[in-house]
């Protein structure tokens, strides 16, 4: 009887080594169970949105972007008109001193002119030469109204054109 009890035993020894494996094996797999858990679990990265929520939302952008691009454009436009309203009164600006410099330049061969006979005069006679010196002064005076006036075409010229600009601004 010794025998089938040794088997028993036996067997029983057996069955618990295989026990003790499966539990080694299961403890193993549990042990790491919440990283797997970790692992296997889904994370969303990307959310889909419905197309209405999506145009809603495309809509209120354009919104709030287009008040501030017509905002920056009539900014963009007032600076212009501005730098080329500046660019007009510096050309008619130029025009003017052109015309000065190039009276000036005539005025002056002439006023040498006048006085190379003013001094002839003077020797040959006083009475000429007031007369020389009352044209010379006469001569003067027109040469500085022609000034003045061709000042004050070109200022009308100019105020024309900025008149022109704020109508056609408006």
């Amino acid at each position: 009887m010794a025998n089938p009890l040794a088997d028993c035993v036996s067997s029983l020894r057996s069955s618990n080594h295989l026990l003790g494996n499966s539990i080694s094996i299961l403890d193993s797999g549990v042990n790491d169970f919440p990283r797997l858990a970790k692992v296997l679990q889904t994370t969303k990265h990307f959310e889909l949105l419905p197309s209405s929520a999506l145009s809603a939302a495309q809509s209120q952008l354009l919104s709030s972007l287009v008040p501030e691009f017509n905002n920056l454009l009539a900014r963009v436009e007032t600076h212009l008109d501005r730098l080329e309203r500046r660019e007009q009164a510096l050309v008619a600006r130029c025009e003017l001193l052109d015309g000065r410099l190039s009276m000036s330049g005539e005025d002056g061969e002439a006023m040498k002119k006048a006085a190379g006979i003013g001094r002839k005069s003077l020797a040959a006679e006083g009475d000429v030469s007031r007369e020389a010196l009352k044209l010379k002064q006469l001569r003067a005076k027109k040469e500085r109204l022609g000034y003045t006036v061709e000042r004050l075409g070109l200022q009308a010229q100019q105020k024309e054109r900025q008149l022109r600009l704020s109508v056609a601004a408006q």
